[in-house]
């Protein structure tokens, strides 16, 4: 029901707000879904405009900004504008490669309530890891999270996007975490940015779609948000959005302030406006691009089996694969139920070789 009153009806204001800080990156991932804002490194909003925006969100009642990059903190500013963001009373979650956190950094994170950090690590193995992040990183962002286990920061976890070339250390890095003390999530690998490029190579195929499903349902405790409701078992329904999300109960804004119905859908066609011209409230509650993501349908899913936990999937999946947004998700486990039995146990499926 909660899923279908999304289809219904528009928030006043979206939950959680991505907000890319800066374009500038210390690492040049391969599959990087943030590759396309490059260009803004010199139009970043200042500490006074995010100061506003933020003060916007506060208005809003948003209840999470998620701050991303480029990598956050490259910014100088960054840890001020955390911290007013806790001022506001509004939650924050950090999406970080954790290679340039040290200890005076995570001394002041410690004193900072209402705050998520996400390291990405994206391999159990230095080899795995480095061949898409850069030598050197798996090293260094183990270190990361041994920083910030040491100074007691809570709600911390490791983020791997799952792609062909790690798949089979997923188990080893939920093993990791483990040890390290941290949650594992899992983000799905999507055609945007740089994974526009390395989609051929780094795709997952349906068979390892298919295990993956198993492995999520094996592993309640893995989070991963909305990434994956396109393979989500009914045993996780409950466990996040089955539903995308994107100009719903989220949007996404850009290092100048453009704003767009989510991070992945960073493409000319879906600008929905600019902080620095509109209020994002205004954005939100006029921009057509907004009503267009809310009013579309896949009809071509209305009597699948799965209906009810997928809604058709990603849209900016099926946007960059077929040049439409009401298509079905390409990815989607509806597509590839053959594979589904017999369920393989996730040692068998995940163990490294």
């Amino acid at each position: 029901m909660r899923q279908e009153f999304l289809h219904r009806a528009k928030l006043k204001a979206p939950v959680n707000v991505t907000w890319e800080v800066t374009a500038r990156c210390n690492l040049h991932c391969r599959h990087c879904l943030s590759a396309d804002i490059g260009g803004f490194s010199e139009a970043e909003l200042g500490f006074d405009e995010s100061k506003a925006l933020l003060d916007a969100l506060k208005r809003m009642e948003v209840f999470q900004v998620n701050f991303g990059g480029g990598e956050p903190f490259m910014r100088e500013d960054f840890l001020d504008l955390l911290r007013y963001a806790h001022e506001q009373g509004v939650t924050t979650c950090i999406s970080t490669n954790g290679t340039l956190l040290t200890d005076a950094i995570v001394e002041k994170l410690r004193n900072m309530d209402l705050l998520y950090l996400q390291v990405s690590l994206d391999g159990a193995t230095a080899n795995t890891n480095d061949a898409i992040r850069g030598p050197g990183t798996h090293g260094r962002i183990l270190e990361a999270v041994k920083l910030l286990h040491r100074h007691c920061i809570p709600h911390v976890s490791i983020n791997t996007v799952v792609t062909g070339a790690n798949f089979r250390e997923i188990g080893d890095l939920y093993d990791l975490g483990k040890r390290l003390g941290t949650k594992t999530r899992l983000s799905r690998f999507r055609p945007s940015g740089n994974g526009k490029k390395a989609w051929d190579e780094l795709r997952l195929d349906s068979l390892q779609l298919a295990e993956l499903s198993h492995f999520l349902s094996d592993h309640p405790d893995i989070v991963t948000g909305d990434s994956f409701f396109s393979i989500t078992a009914f045993d996780r329904r409950e466990l996040g959005l089955n539903m995308c999300g994107a100009a719903r109960m989220t949007c996404s804004v850009l290092p100048d302030g453009s704003v767009y119905p989510c991070a992945f859908l960073h493409d000319g066609r879906f600008l929905a406006g600019n902080v620095r011209t509109e209020s994002l409230q205004s954005i939100w509650d006029n921009a057509p691009v907004f009503e267009l993501l809310r009013n579309t349908r896949v009809d071509a899913c209305g009597s699948c089996w799965r209906f009810s936990i997928c809604h058709g999937g990603c849209p900016a999946v099926a946007y960059f694969l077929t040049d439409a947004l009401n298509r079905p998700d390409p990815e989607c486990v509806a597509s590839f139920r053959t594979v589904l039995q017999p369920a393989p146990t996730a040692g068998q499926a995940y163990q490294s070789p």
